[in-house]
């Protein structure tokens, strides 16, 4: 009989993409099989306090802001001091906190078990610019960039327009750590291009500034590790000039198609790319990768990796997954097994160090 773990499903968190992250967290705790797992759901406030009393879905829908404990190692919340450590985290935060390498690197510390990809992959894999580096690195086909820093943008403010105005027009002008289309424009005057950069930087240090290609918008889920399943090719079908935020969970003029309508070998040149794309930038668990395919040329370029994408029973992910053959709630238990797997392995790795010698005593 399989034992019953306690899972702390991680949600919320300081980044523009709080509210995104209810969402998606809602829906796993849902989904979650209850005959093998306790759902502990863990809402961290907008002033970046964990809080685990009560109802946290209510409280952070409410905008609470709960007081921290007093304790000043612990982010948890006044009270709950003693909470115990669940067996394992579900991680359902989306952006900067939860994408970034940061909960990865203090849920180590606590030597427990957590869902998707390391921290190294992570805090690459958030970055657009890095990403984009580490895949041409690798000879992957990405659209034509420039990238900047706050501090340069202040320092030599012609030298990066004119770095920007090689690529043509239009542009795309991108925060680099953030996700759901969050400050993202379209940019089709070289006058517009300062004011927009400045908003951008509103959001994150590193701005990416991207050629603006007509394209069909194609995207593929990947789930595992090093030899990891690759779904069905998904389009989304985008009703504004790219897919904005407020199309995404707002509106929704824009559909999607799955599986995309797509030459055979064509889609299966994609998935081969997200393949690569995924195994390029250490992935694992899961990722969903973002791909253009050009209008006109049939060129294909990577556009976008993430690697805690859209997860409600009716976002892309789980929906191409679904198409391939993995329904939404064994999709999660795949997820925890995954973190359970990586979490022996690294538990079997060697630590610790000793010479032999006591060179390294005082005196």
């Amino acid at each position: 009989m399989n034992q019953t773990r306690s899972v702390g499903l991680l949600f919320g968190g300081e980044s523009p993409e709080h509210e995104v992250s209810i969402v998606t967290a809602r829906a796993i705790a849902e989904h979650l099989d209850p005959a093998r797992f306790l759902v502990r759901p863990m809402g961290i406030a907008r002033n970046g306090v964990w809080a685990v009393l009560g109802d946290p879905f209510a409280r952070l829908e409410a905008g609470e802001l709960p007081e921290r404990s007093a304790h000043p190692f612990l982010p948890l919340e006044r009270g709950a001091e003693d909470a115990p450590l669940p067996d394992l985290f579900f991680n359902a935060l989306h952006g900067a906190g939860g994408e970034d390498g940061q909960i990865q690197g203090y849920l180590e510390l606590l030597h427990r078990p957590y869902t998707g990809a390391g921290l190294l992959a992570m805090a690459a894999g958030m970055d657009k610019w890095i990403t984009k580096r580490l895949w041409e690195s690798h000879g992957l086909p990405v659209v034509p960039y420039e990238g900047l820093t706050e501090e340069r943008w202040q320092r030599e403010r012609a030298n990066c327009l004119a770095a920007c105005a090689r690529l043509g027009l239009p542009l795309f002008v991108k925060p680099a750590n953030l996700g759901s289309s969050i400050g993202v424009e379209k940019v089709k005057r070289a006058e517009d291009l300062p004011d927009a950069l400045d908003r951008a930087f509103t959001f994150d240090r590193r701005v990416l500034v991207e050629q603006g290609l007509t394209v069909r918008e194609i995207e593929v889920a990947v789930l595992g590790g090093d030899e990891p399943l690759v779904s069905v090719a998904g389009e989304v079908i985008v009703a504004d000039e790219f897919y904005t935020f407020e199309d995404k969970y707002l509106h929704g003029r824009s559909r999607t198609e799955i599986p995309a309508d797509l030459p055979a070998a064509l889609a299966d040149r994609m998935r081969r790319l997200a393949a690569e794309a995924f195994a390029a930038s250490d992935g694992y668990g899961m990722a969903r990768v973002d791909l253009f395919l050009e209008r006109g040329t049939g060129r294909v370029f990577l556009n976008e990796l993430n690697f805690i994408p859209g997860f409600t029973s009716i976002s892309m992910y789980p929906k191409m997954m679904a198409a391939s053959g993995v329904p939404y709630a064994e999709l999660l238990t795949r997820l925890i097994d995954l973190a359970l797997a990586r979490h022996a392995q690294m538990a079997a790795k060697q630590k610790g160090f000793q010479s032999g010698s006591d060179w390294f005593r005082k005196g």
